[in-house]
């Protein structure tokens, strides 16, 4: 502080966000790479002028993030990056990769943190470390939206299941019918809350058979055996799980697992996971996670700034990113993208 002469580059992909931050607390520059990165968490030219606008942050800019475990796949600072400029907002946000949940939370004053998004694994011991709570998110037993009021009292949301509601409600008829989660994460919490609350018949089901008898009775649903999926009938399926996601491929359950009309994949990126292409095969309906992540993302949008989120142009970039990896990603294997 007070010095003109310091410059400061955290290393790593721990130490992105601070690539970006630094400049805020008084760095005199921050290392950007022009044609490739050489070693972790650099970011490239592009990235740090047009994505993150580092050349424009002051100690005025409000700092909102994400924190997760992996998160190097995350969307979510094209997202709201895009909002704030399209509101001409002076707000940055930003990724922080977060093992310890504790050590990031000690660092909320001194980087100046607004308000931060949680993925995971972190969305359900966030809630042992907020001030309060809504009282759905604190029903469901997972938080995805922190807001950081006063001298850092942590107030927690959850957004999610708005996701999760808008995406099926729009395909089919909820109330009364039959679906099927699997998984028993945060964001199955979430699911699980949203859709009995909306009237469906919920059923569960976890490679930790225990967690999801567990969430099945907090949420008033049923838990189903795996083994009995082939014989079973629902409405729909939803995978409330990562497996899937970029860049390592997958597929949470077999094709003769998925006995519905409808398949809903929470992963976004790829928009057309191995699940849903092989629900595709069979002749299924399908919703791409990507449809959930712009809807919890506006949501969270709203909580932080009070503003209407600018719902067109976050959906715009985002579509353009994952349609350009889709193309790219194509012409180097010779056929789409897994």
């Amino acid at each position: 502080r007070g010095r003109r002469n310091v410059v400061v580059i955290p290393m790593g992909e721990i130490g992105l966000a601070g690539r970006i931050l630094s400049l805020r607390t008084g760095s005199a520059l921050t290392y950007a790479a022009v044609e490739q990165a050489t070693a972790p968490g650099q970011l490239s030219l592009d990235a740090m002028q047009d994505l993150y606008h580092a050349g424009k942050i002051t100690r005025r800019t409000r700092v909102y993030g994400v924190i997760g475990n992996p998160i190097g796949h995350s969307l979510s600072p094209l997202l709201h990056n895009t909002a704030f400029g399209a509101r001409k907002l002076d707000a940055v946000f930003v990724p922080f990769l977060v093992g310890d949940l504790r050590d990031f939370l000690r660092c909320i004053k001194s980087f100046g943190i607004s308000g931060f998004a949680v993925t995971i694994p972190h969305k359900e011991q966030i809630l042992r470390h907020l001030d309060d709570c809504d009282p759905l998110a604190a029903r469901i037993g997972a938080v995805n939206t922190v807001v950081v009021r006063g001298p850092g009292r942590l107030y927690g949301y959850n957004t999610d299941y708005v996701g999760v509601l808008r995406s099926l409600e729009s395909r089919m008829r909820l109330a009364g019918s039959r679906v099927l989660l699997f998984g028993a994460g945060g964001a199955a919490r979430a699911a699980a809350f949203a859709l009995v609350q909306a009237g469906s018949i919920v059923c569960l089901t976890s490679r930790r058979p225990e967690r999801a008898r567990s969430l099945a009775r907090a949420a008033g649903a049923q838990a189903v055996n795996r083994s009995e999926l082939r014989r079973e009938y629902f409405d729909a399926i939803v995978n409330c799980t990562p497996v899937g996601m970029y860049p390592h491929g997958g597929a949470p359950l077999a094709s003769v697992e998925l006995n519905c009309r409808i398949v809903m994949d929470m992963v976004y990126r790829p928009r057309e996971t191995e699940l849903l292409r092989n629900a595709r095969k069979k002749g299924i309906e399908t919703i791409s996670g990507l449809e959930m992540f712009l809807a919890q993302g506006y949501a969270q949008h709203e909580i932080w700034t009070g503003e209407r989120a600018p719902e067109a142009p976050m959906r715009r970039a985002v579509v353009g990113v994952l349609s350009r990896e889709e193309k790219s990603q194509g012409k180097g294997r010779g056929k789409r993208p897994l």
